[in-house]
């Protein structure tokens, strides 16, 4: 390798990682501006401010307020993934093969989550954040809930839009609750909800649809 070369190959990997450093600092200033002030309410000005960057800064790697509100939302969604798919390998690996358990331990794990990271979860479901942003949470909780519902059944059988309608509806209205309480509250609440999830069962439909 050419000085020249090596040197090159040096300033783009010190140009990488502060890129990366920015855009973290980026991230951390602006979901504590979105906490403390409400999406609506807080200006890009307050974000540089807070990240200590410049307003060029932010536009390089975010087009905006919205693109900052959605990628903390995409971090979250997957820390969320792996707290989940954590319990479920976990359950699976201490011998449990009953789908409606694998559901408990996904949905128990999803919501402690949401416990475990309150003001971040209370900012996405607040009903405050950019335009449209209410439905593609509901779309994305709609996603997350199908690939548990998977678990109860095989792969040549339908979905079952009923029963993803109700555990769905469920998880977002069990989400919305448990932020707002204490930490032992919010857990005794975790618990029941996914007690009675854990105790759903997809319908048997027999030949043109209906019910066997």
């Amino acid at each position: 390798m050419t000085v020249d070369k090596a040197e090159t190959e040096g300033r783009t990997e010190r140009g990488s990682a502060r890129g990366a450093a920015t855009r973290s600092a980026l991230l951390e200033a602006a979901a504590h501006v979105f906490r403390t002030v409400g999406f609506s309410k807080a200006g890009v000005s307050e974000v540089v401010q807070q990240a200590g960057a410049s307003v060029g800064s932010l536009y390089h790697h975010f087009g905006g307020k919205a693109d900052l509100f959605l990628a903390l939302y995409e971090e979250f969604q997957q820390r969320q993934q792996e707290r989940t798919h954590a319990a479920v390998s976990k359950a699976r690996a201490e011998g449990e093969t009953d789908p409606t358990r694998l559901m408990y331990a996904s949905a128990r794990a999803y919501l402690d989550g949401c416990i475990e990271e309150r003001e971040t979860t209370r900012l996405f479901f607040s009903g405050d954040g950019p335009p449209g942003f209410d439905s593609q949470l509901r779309v994305r909780l709609r996603e997350w809930t199908d690939r548990n519902v998977a678990l109860f059944r095989k792969a040549d059988e339908p979905v079952d839009e009923a029963l993803l309608m109700v555990v769905s509806g469920a998880m977002l209205l069990a989400v919305s609750e448990v932020v707002h309480r204490t930490d032992d509250d919010a857990r005794r609440l975790a618990d029941d909800v996914t007690e009675l999830l854990s105790e759903l069962r997809p319908r048997r439909r027999g030949q043109g649809g209906t019910e066997a």
